[in-house]
């Protein structure tokens, strides 16, 4: 699940950043809009977090353009301005919930989860396969009814190979959903994240598994099953 952070406050975005990072989610951060019409071109975001007063424009009139583009990302905008008429707005342009600033990056986690879980894009808040249970809001797994813990980074994998199970992921879909575009990445960090996840699936006793299609990505199938291309 990947979210864009706008806005210009550095020490407030590096700080709700961090705190998605260690929820399981990749988060990219823009400080304008130009630079957010920029990562929205190039990546697909699951949560638009946007502050109102941004230094080359009103966040609210670009969340109404990308409303009028048909983008329907669930939105929560946050702003020191705070009145009754502007809050109003704020909803009538097309944001899911509004925070005053300042704010609690807790507070700001809960309410986007809550936004998340009432989400018409959430139609099947829990995804299941055999007998593996993926909570994409809580970023829980689960093998057997018995939880699973594993890294923030094969979370990421996991949930991207679920949302094509059967069917061959390529490779750079899986690097694009898995990073931030300011993440370090190491050349075979996709491989290790793989094999990791490979370990845990077989040590939980799931019944599914990861299949190498050589030269173009994974695939995520249930034991003995044909995959598909």
């Amino acid at each position: 699940m990947r979210i864009l952070l706008v806005d210009h406050h550095a020490d407030f975005a590096h700080a709700v950043q961090g705190q998605l990072l260690d929820c399981g989610f990749a988060v990219d951060v823009t400080a304008t809009l130009d630079e957010a019409a920029a990562a929205f071109g190039c990546a697909c975001y699951d949560i638009l977090l946007l502050e109102l007063a941004l230094p080359d424009g009103s966040g609210l009139d670009w969340l109404k353009q990308l409303r009028r583009d048909g983008h329907s990302m669930p939105a929560i905008m946050m702003s020191s301005l705070n009145d009754l008429g502007r809050r109003i707005a704020i909803f009538n342009g097309g944001a899911d919930d509004f925070l005053p600033k300042p704010v609690s990056t807790d507070e700001l986690i809960a309410r986007m989860r809550a936004v998340l879980r009432r989400s018409t894009q959430m139609t099947t808040p829990v995804v299941t396969f055999g007998n593996l249970n993926f909570d994409p809001i809580g970023r829980q797994v689960s093998v057997g009814g018995r939880p699973l813990k594993i890294a923030r980074r094969e979370v990421c994998i996991l949930e991207h190979l679920l949302s094509r199970a059967g069917r061959t992921v390529p490779r750079a879909s899986l690097e694009d959903s898995l990073y931030a575009f300011d993440d370090e990445v190491s050349t075979n960090a996709l491989e290790v994240g793989i094999y990791r996840l490979r370990g845990h699936l077989s040590q939980s006793g799931a019944t599914l598994k990861i299949k190498t299609a050589r030269g173009i990505g994974y695939i995520l199938e249930l034991n003995g099953a044909a995959s598909a291309a």
